[in-house]
C-alpha cells in the first residue's frame, strides 16, 4: 500500500494500474476502523489495482482537488478520471464490490 503525497499522486493516477486512495486522518475513528479492510484488499488486489492513503492533513491539496469534505472517502480512479467514490465506514463486502467494479 502506498503513502500518496503530492510528489507521488500524478503518477500513480496516471499510472497504468486503476488507483484506489483512501483518504483519512489519524483523529478520524472511522478512517482507523476501515483501514484494515482497505489493507486486506490491497493484499488481495496486488498487482491488479494500486492502493493508496492519503493524510488530508498532510495532502490538502489533494483532497481540495477532489472536494473532500467528510472522510473516511475512498476514491476508486481508472483512467487518471475518478469512476466511483465511498463515503463513511464499510463493510468489506461493500468495498470488494467497488473493487470488482474498478477492474471491468
Amino acid at each position: 500500500m502506498e503513502k500518496i503525497t503530492t510528489e507521488n499522486f500524478e503518477s500513480l493516477k496516471n499510472g497504468a494500474l486503476p488507483l484506489v486512495v483512501d483518504f483519512w486522518a489519524t483523529w478520524c475513528g472511522p478512517c482507523r476502523a476501515i483501514a484494515p479492510i482497505v489493507e486486506e484488499l490491497a493484499n488481495e488486489y496486488e498487482g491488479k489495482i494500486a492502493v493508496g492513503k492519503c493524510d488530508v492533513e498532510e495532502n490538502d491539496d489533494i483532497a481540495m482537488e477532489f472536494g473532500i469534505r467528510n472522510i473516511p472517502t475512498i476514491l476508486f480512479i481508472k483512467n487518471g478520471e475518478v469512476v466511483d467514490k465511498f463515503v463513511g465506514a464499510t463493510t468489506k463486502a461493500k468495498l470488494q464490490e467497488k473493487f470488482e467494479a474498478l477492474l471491468k
